[in-house]
């Protein structure tokens, strides 16, 4: 059983920037994707960023593409996004997810192949 812990979100002023982490143990990560989600208050979960099991391709929403940044380290069992250029709309709660024997070497923005999930970390962007 993978369980996933995010870190690292907090309050930043606009334009500025956070890294946030997801720390996985459990399970070895190589035949996981990851993905990290988002909830504002008020609305949906949507996706932002996936990474596939080799590394790559990865893919972003359009609303943060050239912003935010996804890698993985499968040797220190951690995902991680860096956030940066940060706006209010970027407020929201942000979720890790694994998806287990994804389609090798793609990740896939569908909520419903995700598989685990962590607690989720606030981020809060003030303007």
């Amino acid at each position: 059983q993978l369980q996933l812990v995010e870190s690292g979100g907090g309050l930043v002023q606009t334009g500025g920037s956070l890294r946030l982490s997801c720390a996985a143990s459990g399970m070895t990560l190589e035949y996981y994707a990851f993905a990290w989600f988002r909830q504002a208050p008020g609305k949906g979960r949507e996706a932002v960023s996936c990474i596939s099991d080799r590394g790559r391709p990865t893919n972003y929403a359009d609303s943060v593409k050239g912003r935010f940044t996804i890698s993985r380290d499968n040797a220190k069992n951690m995902v991680y996004l860096q956030m940066n250029s940060l706006k209010p709309e970027d407020t929201a709660v942000y979720y890790c997810a694994a998806n287990w024997r994804p389609y090798p070497g793609a990740c896939l923005f569908v909520e419903g192949l995700y598989d685990f999930w962590g607690q989720g970390t606030q981020v809060t962007v003030s303007s």
